[in-house]
């Protein structure tokens, strides 16, 4: 209850206090915040170069609708004129006047005064006027006036206090404040014939138009002077301003007068007609005395106000609604009515007719859509769907959130789209009776169809869908198509119909339907010219709009082109409703709803060239040229000045040396980080709709890091040489290390081998000696034993003689017992052979080695060796192998020569290397 009330109460209001409010050409606001300055600006000039320069109190301005500049004369003083000639801005101030020029990229003043110029009665002069006559400068004080000429000074003393001088003819006029106008013709001053009317009057500004002087006065109005007379204006709003102090005036061309009051803000007055806008504080500019009024090379407006400044553009084709209290709200529909509007908020729906803005009754709350059929509008709203007649508000049905309206040339209904689903109504004279489609229990925001029995939905959060029904709209079948090709990310879908097909958007890709394969297919045309849009808002079958990179484009299709015209942001900067933006279309005209109010384009008067720009760099605050050294890794800011302020102001791309994507241009500022060293290159595009254009290219060159200047270049050098030098003396010291190193383990390893070497000889002469020890303890024992044998045999022969000799005493009988003795101790041929055995056995590898090198040898030469080997002497050896001396003798011979031994080689020890 407290809400209703509280918003009746906020509608009453509202009804009273935007009485004024109407549809107005852009306004673009600049607060003493933005321009750094004092609040009053006096007077406005547009120099030479485009810039546009404020006498603003205690400051001059300089703003190139890029960035502003502040500056102060030498003596502090407040500023009350300024006047542009060539690349010269002269100033006037109190006892003080002089020129500024732009030097390096910045503004640099001379003064003109000489010290006796304001001595006297001129103590206490202001400069509140420059203008050039006869290509002189005129300084114009309220008492004095100052001619400049060649470097020169000339002063002339009023003989009255007048407001201001007009140039009128090739004629100066003066306006005194009390005795009316007089001529300057020289130093002598003559009053104005039959202009006696406007005597007494303080004169604010005089021109010429169409054959006619128009004279404004402070508090009397306007006087228009003709051949013979003057008379007021015939114009109704001359009345008013008698009422509300004219300021200022200027005519913007011959059909168009700007009028600015100290009380009601600026009057735009077509002359055509008679008819006048208001801008005041309530619907457009922030303060409503305007103390001075410039047109510029565009035929828009500047202001200079009580306290801050306005451009308003009455020459663009941008017109704008807009609620300054903020009791409108959020505009989310818009259609015509007879000399007026029908919008709908989230306030409430609002009735704007004769220059007055209503609320329609009992309409509070979110209303989403307004529809036209016939005489009557529907209504979607948060609390159901109304008709509203003209006259009244109605309530028919509770169909809740109403997005849009669509009617049906396949199955002849209209479909409504709501927070439910989608409901459907078969007589457009009976919105009470409605259906909602079975099994469809969703937010559905958009609908498209391109054949009966089918519709293709949008959910408000995610999803497209495909809904099919019979004839009595029972559905059939509802599916999910974005989730059924497997698009995840289908947040948001937007469907748009074109040329009779239905497009869908969904993550910035462009899909149709194809019926055969029952999928979703890329549409290569829309996703090569419309890649990476975020929104787009149909307006009829040949122009529609979409929203890139914040930007607004109208659409249109020429041959097989789309034709992109730029609406500029500044006019919705902020302002979209995001989900919720739409275009209506009224004959030639775009409207365009915003979150406080609409704006109003009109189609195909776009004139946007790539004109030449000029570009400024500026590195620590100051203008780069050919001789700035840019340090590394230090910040580049670039103004990008464009020759227009208004509507014709060009949106700018960029590319950094060539590289990368085309970069937006903010606001016309750039700062660049982070930049290599070396030259570097912008280059700087207009995009006409079709293609990129350069404009304009700036080079500067950032200086190497200082750790690559030529001196850290030098100490790199030393450093690294020095490194080198010591590397080379640290490795020739290890090398040094490591070789003595090396020495001494060699020395040490040549020791443990010759140690090692001397063990094994040792050893090896300790194997080799016991080998010959073994070989020698063989031979002794083949030795001991041959002998042991032959001693023995001796022996027992000795013994059994000896018993012979004892027991026989025939001497015959004697002998031949002697002889059988010896005979039988003779050695038997077996006692021989187990000899020979036993002693090849001892032998046996001294024989393998001497039959394999001397294979020759018989088996009796290996006997004769082996004994040799023992060491046996030839008288020994006979008997054992059963031969003479001398033939033993013999056979040592014919060995020795199979042995290839000379008779100076010893036998004996050759056996035993053997």
């Amino acid at each position: 209850m407290k809400r209703v009330i509280l918003s009746f109460t906020l509608l009453l209001f509202f009804g009273n206090v935007l009485q004024a409010q109407e549809l107005l050409p852009f306004v673009e606001n600049f607060t003493k915040s933005e321009y750094g300055g004092d609040n009053q600006n006096w007077n406005i000039a547009q120099g030479k170069d485009k810039a546009i320069y404020f006498a603003n109190n205690h400051y001059f301005l300089r703003y190139n609708g890029v960035k502003w500049e502040k500056y102060t004369l030498p003596n502090k003083t407040v500023i009350r004129s300024v006047f542009a000639d060539g690349d010269r801005v002269y100033t006037g101030s109190y006892k003080e006047f002089g020129y500024w020029q732009r030097i390096s990229g910045k503004m640099k003043y001379k003064s003109l005064i000489r010290k006796d110029l304001f001595k006297g009665n001129s103590d206490n002069e202001e400069i509140w006027k420059i203008f050039k006559f006869n290509n002189r400068i005129y300084f114009q004080s309220f008492n004095e006036i100052f001619i400049y000429n060649d470097g020169k000074v000339e002063k002339i003393r009023f003989p009255f206090q007048i407001s201001y001088c007009y140039l009128i003819d090739g004629k100066v006029y003066v306006a005194s404040v009390r005795q009316g106008i007089y001529v300057m013709n020289g130093s002598e001053f003559i009053k104005k014939a039959n202009w006696s009317a406007i005597d007494h009057n303080v004169i604010h500004n005089i021109e010429k138009r169409n054959g006619r002087i128009y004279i404004f006065t402070k508090t009397n109005g306007v006087y228009v002077a003709g051949e013979s007379e003057i008379k007021a204006w015939e114009n109704a709003l001359n009345a008013k301003l008698k009422q509300e102090v004219i300021v200022t005036a200027k005519f913007v061309n011959d059909s168009t007068l700007a009028i600015g009051t100290g009380l009601q803000g600026l009057y735009v007055v077509d002359l055509k007609n008679g008819t006048y806008k208001n801008f005041n504080r309530e619907n457009a500019i922030k303060n409503n005395a305007v103390l001075s009024i410039m047109v510029d090379k565009e035929n828009d407006l500047w202001l200079g106000l009580d306290n801050g400044i306005a451009h308003v553009e009455i020459n663009s084709s941008v017109n704008v609604f807009s609620d300054n209290l903020g009791i409108l709200g959020s505009v989310y529909g818009i259609s015509t009515i007879d000399d007026g509007y029908l919008f709908v908020t989230n306030h409430s729906v609002f009735i704007y007719k004769n220059k007055k803005l209503q609320s329609v009754p009992n309409s509070q709350g979110q209303v989403w859509d307004i529809y036209k059929i016939g005489s009557k509008y529907v209504i979607g709203h948060n609390d159901g769907t109304f008709i509203y007649d003209g006259n009244q508000l109605t309530r028919v049905n509770g169909v809740n959130g109403g997005w849009s309206m669509y009617k049906s040339e396949f199955d002849h209904v209209y479909f409504q789209p709501n927070y439910s689903g989608i409901a459907l109504y078969r007589d457009a004279n009976d919105f009470s009776k409605f259906q909602l489609l079975p099994n469809l229990r969703k937010p559905i925001r958009t609908i498209a169809q391109n054949r009966p029995n089918e519709i293709w939905a949008a959910d408000n959060y995610r999803s497209l869908y495909r809904i099919k029904y019979d004839k009595n709209f029972n559905t059939t079948e509802i599916t999910n198509v974005s989730q059924k090709n497997g698009i995840k990310n289908d947040f948001g879908v937007k469907i748009f119909v074109y040329k009779n097909e239905i497009l869908f958007l969904i993550d910035k890709i462009w899909y149709t339907f194809n019926p055969i394969s029952e999928k979703l297919v890329r549409d290569s045309i829309f996703n090569k010219a419309f890649k990476n849009i975020s929104d787009i808002l149909p307006i009829d079958d040949d122009n529609f709009i979409v929203v890139n990179a914040g930007l607004l484009y109208v659409i249109s299709q020429v041959s097989n082109e789309f034709i992109w015209e730029l609406i500029p942001e500044k006019y919705y900067e902020g302002k979209l409703i995001y989900e919720s933006s739409k275009a209506f279309k009224v004959g030639n005209t775009i409207l365009l709803n915003l979150d406080d109010g609409f704006i109003s384009y009109e189609l195909g008067k776009s004139n946007h060239q790539a004109n030449e720009v000029k570009v400024e760099g500026f590195y620590q605050g100051n203008l780069i040229t050919e001789n700035t050294e840019v340090a590394y890794n230090q910040s580049v800011e670039i103004d990008v000045v464009p020759g227009n302020y208004g509507y014709n102001r060009q949106d700018l791309f960029y590319k950094l040396n060539g590289g990368g994507d085309f970069e937006r241009v903010i606001k016309g500022q750039l700062t660049l980080n982070n930049l290599h060293s070396g030259d570097q290159r912008v280059d700087f595009y207009f995009f006409n709709g079709k293609e990129y254009i350069m404009v304009k290219q700036f080079n500067f060159e950032v200086n190497s890091p200082w750790y690559f200047s030529f001196w850290m270049i030098l100490v790199y050098i030393l450093i690294i040489s020095g490194s080198f030098f010591l590397y080379y003396r640290w490795n020739k010291f290890r090398y040094i290390q490591k070789l003595e190193l090396k020495e001494e383990e060699l020395k040490h390893q040549q020791k443990i081998l010759e140690l090692e070497l001397k063990a094994e000889n040792e050893l090896n002469v300790q194997e080799y000696e016991k080998h010959i020890l073994e070989l020698e303890v063989q031979s002794k024992s083949s030795e001991v034993a041959g002998k042991s044998l032959s001693i023995a045999k001796q022996s027992e022969m000795i013994e059994n003689i000896q018993n012979l000799l004892e027991s026989e005493n025939e001497i015959g009988k004697l002998k031949n017992e002697i002889r059988k003795v010896i005979k039988i101790n003779a050695l038997n041929k077996h006692e021989w052979e187990a000899f020979e055995t036993n002693l090849n056995q001892i032998h046996n590898e001294f024989i393998i080695n001497l039959t394999r090198k001397f294979p020759s040898l018989t088996s009796k030469d290996v006997r004769l060796c082996v004994y040799l080997k023992m060491n046996l002497s030839s008288k020994e050896i006979a008997p054992m192998m059963n031969i003479s001396f001398r033939g033993v003798e013999l056979h040592r011979y014919r060995l020795r020569k199979k042995l290839n031994l000379t008779q100076d080689d010893s036998l004996n020890k050759f056996m035993l290397t053997i």
